[in-house]
């Protein structure tokens, strides 16, 4: 075996390379005994994306439309209301519209609503963007590990 298959390739990622020489790591979510398929288990990557793409978008109609009138600044408008949108709305009924639209849904590790100083916590880190590019091998976010939060199926 040369070494490229032992390591696995950066594409595949450390994941696969650790399967390949035999190492059972489990489901994803499995950690946290959720199940490997359906409503509860661990979100898959593409919907989490569409998801904050989604809500970007409509933050950033609200911060044209309201707050405003050009390119100025809209940036960071967009950014103040994606922040409050999260906060408000995954911090009372654990979704963002996003989110919601794609059948997703953030509760804590041990299966309960996420709380309130939990989800600011995890939304000041999204609004950081470096901690969600880091994942973990539950496909976990920082800013979902450090809030101790998971992205589950509805």
């Amino acid at each position: 075996m040369d070494k490229r298959q032992a390591i696995g390739s950066w594409l595949s990622g450390p994941r696969a390379g650790a399967e390949s020489m035999g190492a059972d790591l489990g489901h994803r979510g499995s950690s946290f005994g959720l199940p490997e398929h359906g409503p509860g288990s661990v979100a898959p990557p593409g919907r989490r994306l569409l998801a904050i793409t989604l809500d970007w978008g409509l933050c950033m109609l609200i911060a044209y439309g309201f707050l405003t009138r050009g390119q100025a600044g809209l940036g960071n408008w967009t950014l103040a209301v994606f922040v409050v949108m999260a906060v408000l709305t995954v911090g009372t009924i654990g979704c963002t519209p996003g989110k919601r639209l794609l059948g997703l849904r953030v509760i804590s590790v041990e299966g309960r609503r996420l709380s309130f100083p939990r989800t600011v916590l995890r939304t000041l880190l999204l609004a950081l963007a470096v901690p969600a590019l880091i994942w973990d091998r539950d496909g976990r976010g920082l800013h979902d590990r450090f809030s101790r939060a998971v992205q589950v199926r509805i």
